[in-house]
């Protein structure tokens, strides 16, 4: 253990990189924290522990992290602190982030995150690289005072594709009770939360095996995890696989109003071609079918997306089959990168990188694509009332609120009646600026 730890921790400060899970694992691990009598500390600068709970999907991530771990390297040179780094990075990297960073008193990987209490109050002692633990779910992931909450209910990934690390830094899937989803459901409804997000790495494979033998699978869940709701409004999940939306899913998300009518749907590419060397195991025209098939049960519903370019292999054919697709798809959002390699996946010895160069360019101009289909399609909802979640203030007007659509617009708008964070308001979509709406609030 570095000699600037702090033995008896009074106050700790979490940093969160990455997905939705981390920041619920975030969310948990503060609650056990203050659960042992420590406090948020108002900086890093000031807290007795410091949390880094990271991320590695992208080479990116890591080098943000590298670059905070050289500022608590200068902080334990001025005051006694603990230092720990927890996570997919710490997985993936456990030996070499003892040796390039010995500020570092303590690596614990993704699985072992429950034993950081432990390391606090004094259980463990020592430079601490914990490893081969099984994944385990909490109780709850909510964070006090929170309108909007998310419920893990599976971990891992069981599909490697070819240009994915998630695999090899989060295990393999595992589903969480069903009993203990919906007393998380329950408890959260019964706390006034009016939207939470089921996650799961592929979220939709959910599969519990129960006492009889059998499964119960994603669609049943869901089902009756709608059946628990009086509070909350929407209910969300992230992120699902398109081999897993199958015909029973979209039934169900048809016949339930709770399930938000916003889908995110991650196509990665547009080319079947591409998508078998990514092993995303569907074709273009399947993933296309998919869409259609929603749209054609659930007439509102709109999608978001995650698009890669500049995979080994892409051609100007491939990429322009990915615009198109775009273009049929209609997507209100989509997240776009380009591919970036990860050392232990396939993908990294396939043949005919793209040049960067080249991988920029068609970044750029997918983005300007997406800006103007989402404008389209934003554009087609003015004149509609919808249910918004309120989540705050206006940073420009101060007496206009912000919120949020079923659809996962952003709008503001000027109340007519007391509103609060987390109150749901009748608003018209009056106009669109940039990617936000401006609304009327209807009493």
């Amino acid at each position: 253990m570095s000699d600037r730890s702090n033995p008896h921790p009074k106050t700790y400060w979490i940093e969160t990189y990455g997905c939705q899970m981390n920041v619920a694992e975030s969310h948990e691990l503060e609650t056990m924290l203050q659960g042992v009598g420590l406090q948020p500390a108002s900086s890093a600068e000031n807290a007795d522990c410091a949390i880094l709970n990271t991320c590695s999907v992208r080479k990116t991530a890591e080098n943000r992290i590298w670059g905070r771990l050289g500022l608590f390297q200068h902080i334990k040179q001025e005051r006694l602190q603990t230092l720990i780094v927890t996570g997919c990075m710490a997985e993936r990297l456990k030996e070499e982030l003892i040796k390039e960073a010995p500020a570092i008193d303590h690596v614990v990987g993704t699985n072992d995150k429950h034993r950081i209490v432990e390391l606090l109050t004094g259980v463990a002692s020592g430079t601490c690289l914990l490893d081969g633990a099984r994944y385990e779910f909490g109780e709850t992931y909510h964070k006090d005072g929170d309108y909007s909450s998310f419920v893990p209910i599976m971990n891992g990934c069981n599909l490697f594709c070819s240009y994915c690390i998630v695999p090899f830094v989060r295990g393999r899937e595992i589903s969480r009770n069903p009993q203990a989803v919906i007393n998380e459901v329950r408890r959260l409804d019964s706390l006034g939360v009016k939207e939470i997000t089921l996650l799961g790495q592929t979220v939709n494979n959910y599969r519990y095996k129960k006492e009889d033998g059998t499964f119960m699978r994603f669609p049943e869940l869901l089902e009756l995890i709608c059946v628990e709701l009086d509070s909350i409004r929407w209910v969300r999940f992230e992120s699902p696989h398109p081999r897993f939306f199958t015909r029973e899913l979209i039934d169900v998300i048809a016949r339930n109003p709770r399930i938000a009518r916003h889908l995110h749907i991650p196509m990665q590419s547009g080319s079947s071609s591409i998508l078998k060397a990514m092993m995303r195991d569907y074709s273009r025209e399947k993933f296309l079918t998919l869409i259609a098939d929603i749209r054609e049960k659930i007439p509102d519903v709109t999608f978001a997306t995650d698009v890669m370019v500049g995979f080994p292999g892409e051609t100007e054919e491939d990429y322009e089959l990915t615009l198109s697709a775009m273009d049929e798809c209609r997507n209100v959002e989509a997240f776009m990168y380009y591919w970036n390699p990860r050392e232990g996946t396939k993908a990294v010895d396939l043949p005919d990188h793209v040049p960067e160069t080249v991988k920029l360019a068609r970044l750029q101009i997918l983005i300007d694509r997406q800006l103007a289909l989402q404008s389209v399609e934003k554009t087609a909802r003015l004149g509609k009332d919808e249910d918004i979640l309120v989540t705050g203030h206006s940073r420009d007007d101060k007496d206009a609120l912000l919120g949020r659509t079923e659809h996962n617009g952003m709008v503001v708008f000027i109340p007519y009646a007391p509103l609060h964070p987390g109150d749901v308001a009748r608003v018209r979509l009056d106009s669109l600026s940039g990617g936000t709406f401006r609304g009327t609030h209807v009493l």
